[in-house]
């Protein structure tokens, strides 16, 4: 009976009928029904939100479970106690239940809680905004609903499909899933589960804009929540409803309906819609000019936010942090709005990297993760001076202002605000446009219409240049970092344009890097300066054309690169060295020899995708496969001989440099991490400094650009000063920007 009311969201009945239950279970001494029951409570406990009561019940009764070794109520235990957490934002100890408790039910053969897990696991990866691995898990769980006839499950399942599909703008296929599930909860009397997906279906509504429906819906699952005492869903539905009157301009009312929304969420301790109401609120305050407010609420939002990040994985913290950005950016607005443009570069650095530092921390010092914070201005301009370079650190808001700090090595620190919502190529097509005028065509790189390459060039040193050109170092020499954004990540900075005809690199030495903390960490790397004189040719590894791969779909062999060999063998006997070429350049000689190499130079093609070899994080390096194989034996050896992404960040290295002289190289799934893919997983394992590619790069003009590199860093000892040399000695002969401007030097410069 207590189970039944519990369905039917009337919980204070069915609290006291699990009472009674619980009393006669003790008072016959039947351990395995006190147990049951317990758990019972609990999960009535954790639907009305309290969830530290909830806990205290399901370890109660995990307690009971072990020692009558009732493995099923073991599993079914641990499940509910993942999903505690995964509400409170704990999301990496909600996937360590959930696991044991899949693992378990697995053992017992209870399918049906199978299922249910496996839904419980795809609305975590839901959370953390890994759509497709959510996806998979829905999917699995689906099937096994409707096998077993769990229709409450079913229904709760196909909600969460639709959910996924909200999140990634499907409305149709959206609301064709969120409609199904409606129908199912309807029928079986799942009030709790109808409010749920009411409420949803009127955020696909708000989406589209259509705000009379979308209150209607709102409206209805409200009433469902407070009748069923689901405070959870009564806080996240009000939420919603403020966001329909503040996109109607009704700010009063808006800014009413966050309050009880945020009364609600933080009684109950939901972290991630506390964090959620905070942003909300702080955004409707820049909305109405109220600056301190928004600043206020915002800065509590952050804290809120980045409490949900310890303990996930890299990926994770990667996915986690694409649906917090907007909170960074819109203190960035109330904090320019005041005229605090030091502190708003703070929450810029704040907001970008930080799970590439988190790495690269643990990497140095297992030990001191939890010290590692964002830097404050001071540390910033110590960074600066530490790196002898002047910092430009671009912020993109909302498509409307782009923000620019400048910081000297001296300590002196500019801010400039570029309106950019009034240009007639939005920045993001412009930064394209300019690639294909270029000629670096390629992967979503295709002209939206004829471009030219001096217009795109100069205008894009208009907006990202001439602001702050005047605070620029006039010696060429000095170093200029880039700390991009967004689409400013594939910017050719080396080849930008100004009004008279001249390159940026003709100008200043160019560098840059995904976050400012991020250099004073490759730097701490990078305490043995390199003599490049003093090496010995073991401390050199040198591939340039392996004998090629064979990937994707269909199979197929990646074509040679004869320029790529010859480029090799020079490096070589400049540094009086071997390098490996053919079927020389294997994946296990590379692996074998990587780690203790000094300076590592792959010439070789790069691939920008993962997908295509079943990698989440794309990138990989070809080289030559370790089997041998022939056209009829080839699908087998499909991907063999790429050295991944995912396996290079679990390296350990020793490069003080490691040059990919390939073809898209610097490239990847642009994040508010930077781009995720090769150059950042080669800084991960190590190297103190990497040199990448922009775009794919011709064979001829690169290895006469490779060569003069290296005589000059052999000269200079400089490797940003010769980069530099090299580009402009490569321009007289070669005088596109194609030839030339692709590479850029991520990390130490000596």
């Amino acid at each position: 009976m207590g189970l039944v009311y519990r369905y039917l969201g009337e919980y204070l009945k069915a609290l006291d009928y699990y009472q009674q239950a619980l009393d006669i279970h003790k008072q016959v001494g039947n351990k395995a029904g006190v147990g049951i029951t317990l758990n019972n409570i609990g999960l009535v406990y954790r639907l009305k939100g309290e969830y530290p009561k909830a806990l205290d019940y399901y370890q109660q009764a995990l307690a009971i479970h072990k020692q009558v070794e009732d493995k099923a109520g073991v599993g079914i235990t641990l499940n509910n106690i993942g999903a505690v957490y995964s509400h409170l934002g704990e999301y990496k100890k909600a996937l360590d239940y959930y696991q044991q408790a899949l693992d378990i039910h697995k053992q017992v053969g209870n399918k049906a809680s199978v299922g249910t897990t496996l839904n419980n696991i795809g609305e975590v990866y839901n959370s953390l905004g890994e759509y497709p691995k959510a996806l998979d898990y829905y999917q699995q769980a689906l099937a096994i609903h409707k096998q077993v006839g769990n229709k409450l499950m079913e229904g709760t399942t196909l909600h969460n499909i639709g959910l996924v599909y909200e999140n990634l703008g499907e409305y149709t296929l959206s609301l064709d899933y969120y409609q199904k599930s409606l129908a199912i909860k309807k029928q079986i009397g799942d009030k709790v589960g109808e409010g749920t997906t009411l409420n949803s279906i009127g955020e696909v509504y708000n989406n589209l804009g259509e705000y009379p429906k979308a209150l209607d819906y709102y409206q209805q699952a409200l009433a469902i929540h407070k009748q069923v005492g689901d405070k959870l869903m009564e806080g996240t539905t009000l939420n919603n409803i403020g966001g329909v009157y503040n996109s109607l301009g009704e700010y009063t009312l808006s800014l009413d309906y966050y309050q009880q929304a945020l009364a609600i969420v933080k009684q109950i301790d939901y972290k991630a819609g506390e964090g959620k109401t905070l942003n909300n609120i702080g955004a409707l305050y820049n909305t109405i000019n109220k600056y301190p407010e928004a600043e206020k609420n915002l800065f509590a939002a952050i804290k809120i936010l980045e409490s949900l990040r310890p303990g996930l994985t890299d990926d994770q913290k990667i996915s986690i942090f694409e649906t917090q950005a907007h909170t960074y950016r819109h203190l960035q607005i109330a904090l320019i709005a005041q005229n605090k443009t030091t502190e708003a570069l703070e929450i810029s650095e704040r907001g970008r990297a930080r799970a590439l530092i988190e790495l690269l921390s643990s990497k140095f010092n297992p030990n001191q993760l939890s010290n590692i914070k964002p830097p404050n201005i001071e540390q910033i301009k110590q960074i600066a001076q530490q790196q002898k370079a002047t910092f430009v650190e671009y912020s993109v808001i909302d498509k409307s202002q782009l923000y620019i700090w400048v910081i000297k090595p001296t300590g002196e620190v500019t801010f400039k605000q570029v309106d950019i919502k009034s240009l007639d190529t939005p920045l993001a097509e412009l930064v394209k446009n300019s690639r294909v005028s270029i000629g670096a065509r390629g992967i979503n790189v295709e002209p939206t219409k004829p471009v030219n390459q001096k217009q795109n060039l100069q205008k894009l040193h208009e907006i990202l240049i001439k602001p702050i050109a005047s605070h620029l170092p006039t010696n060429p020499d000095d170093r200029v970092i880039f700390i991009p954004h967004e689409s400013l990540f594939l910017v050719p900075f080396s080849a930008l344009m100004d009004a008279s005809g001249k390159y940026l690199i003709e100008k200043h030495t160019v560098m840059s890097a995904p976050a400012i903390q991020v250099l004073e960490l490759t730097n701490k790397n990078n305490t043995a300066k390199l003599n490049l004189n003093s090496l010995q040719p073991k401390d050199f590894l040198i591939v340039g054309n392996p004998t090629m791969p064979i990937v994707g779909i269909p199979p197929a062999q990646l074509p040679p690169l004869p320029g790529a060999e010859t480029e090799a063998k020079a490096i070589a006997k400049l540094f009086n060295t071997t390098s490996f070429t053919g079927n020389q350049a294997t994946k296990s000689t590379v692996l074998q020899k990587i780690s203790s190499a000094r300076v590592i130079h792959f010439a070789t093609h790069g691939l920008l995708d993962g997908k295509d070899f079943g990698e989440r994080t794309p990138g990989a390096i070809a080289l030559a496969p370790d089997t041998r194989f022939n056209k009829a034996d080839q699908l087998s050896n499909v991907n063999e001989g790429l050295l991944k992404t995912t396996e290079i960040i679990d390296l350990k290295l020793n490069a003080d440099l490691i040059v990919l002289s390939a073809c898209d190289t610097g490239r990847g799934q642009i994040t508010g991490d930077g781009v995720i893919g090769l150059s950042r997983s080669l800084i991960t394992a190590g190297a103190s400094s990497v040199i990448v590619s922009l775009w794919k790069i011709p064979d001829d003009s690169t290895s006469d650009l490779m060569s003069e590199f290296y005589r000059q860093w052999e000269k200079t000892g400089d490797k940003a000063a010769s980069l530099r040399n090299a580009m402009l000695k490569t321009m007289k002969t070669h005088p596109e920007p194609i030839h030339w401007a692709a590479f850029t030097l991520i990390g130490e410069a000596e």
